[in-house]
């Protein structure tokens, strides 16, 4: 049956399992909700009948993904880019296809790094609605882009101590306790003394605390230590405060460039500093999987890319040239 609340025509049914379904039509025309109430019946006689699977929308899908995500930490990465995908709100899975993706992301004005994210969150919906949820019998082909692969930004340790030397002690602290450790930006800043023992001289952070999803303990060095003993009595909760001695999820960015050009450093991010510790213990001898293992990285490629900072383990197959020519 149809009913009307606030001019708005809504449809009233029960399915064959029982089951008592209210909708709204979404419009305020009866003819217009009569059709779409006729339509609406013969999908669920389909759906009960014949086993045909219900039609589920976009909406639907991301609610359970994020659902299913639970506290992970990359969901506010997923939230805010599903509020950049406001063409596919309301439309059924079915309807979504890689050429509407594709045009979607295309006029987006970002990097194709970040284009690319935007692509991989939709395939991983859609691959969740096909394989795990049964949603749909197929899944569209999205293409990925092209990134430009750029070379690890990573400061020589005269440069890192000039860098300590100019920035506010705040800062300052920060900086050293982020060279000493390779932690994120976030993982420094949000750092508690609860999760710290000076005895055994490690720290460690829960699987949701982190970028990669897993656990991590962190050795500390003396750098480290020193560090944490000079931060004692600042505040009863956090490690590091801010200017304003408070504590903060992030770094100034005006200030960080203040201090990047006082130190007369270009073209350096804060997370480069977590690209110099790993860079520094490469040439300092760390095998690679034990700098997987220190900085929490998931897999054996994305530490990989620090391997050509220490090449004198090929010595030995170089020197094999050494006759040729002398």
């Amino acid at each position: 049956m149809l009913y009307k609340r606030n001019e708005i025509w809504y449809a009233d049914y029960t399915n064959a399992s029982g089951e008592r379904i209210r909708r709204s039509l979404g419009t305020t025309d009866k003819q217009a909700a009569l059709e779409l109430h006729d339509k609406i019946k013969y999908e669920q006689w389909r759906i009960d009948r014949i086993g045909e699977k219900p039609k589920r929308t976009w909406d639907e899908a991301y609610i359970r993904w994020l659902d299913e995500k639970g506290a992970k930490k990359s969901i506010e990465d997923d939230k805010s880019r599903m509020r950049n995908l406001p063409e596919l709100r309301g439309m059924l899975l079915g309807d979504i296809t890689r050429d509407l993706v594709m045009t979607i992301i295309a006029k987006k004005t970002c990097s194709d790094a970040t284009k690319n994210r935007y692509i991989a969150l939709i395939r991983a919906i859609f691959n969740r609605a096909m394989k795990q949820w049964e949603w749909i019998d197929n899944t569209p082909h999205f293409s990925m882009y092209s990134e430009n692969k750029k070379r690890i930004r990573w400061l020589m340790p005269e440069q890192a101590k000039r860098l300590i030397e100019v920035a506010p002690l705040y800062m300052a602290q920060m900086i050293k306790f982020s060279l000493a450790t390779g932690l994120r930006q976030r993982n420094v800043l949000t750092l508690k003394w609860q999760q710290i023992d000076l005895g055994r001289r490690v720290c460690w952070y829960y699987a949701d605390e982190t970028k990669s999803g897993r656990a991590l303990g962190v050795s500390l060095n003396d750098i480290a230590m020193q560090v944490l003993e000079e931060q004692q009595g600042k505040h009863s909760e956090f490690v590091f405060l801010n200017g304003r001695n408070k504590p903060d999820t992030k770094i100034h960015s005006e200030i960080w460039a203040k201090v990047l050009a006082k130190a007369k450093i270009e073209n350096f991010r804060w997370h480069d500093l977590r690209h110099t510790w790993a860079s520094w213990l490469i040439q300092r001898g760390v095998p690679l999987a034990a700098l997987q293992e220190m900085g929490g990285w998931e897999t054996p490629s994305m530490v990989q890319r620090y391997a050509h900072l220490a090449p004198e383990h090929l010595h030995k197959h170089s020197a094999l040239l050494n006759d040729c020519l002398l």
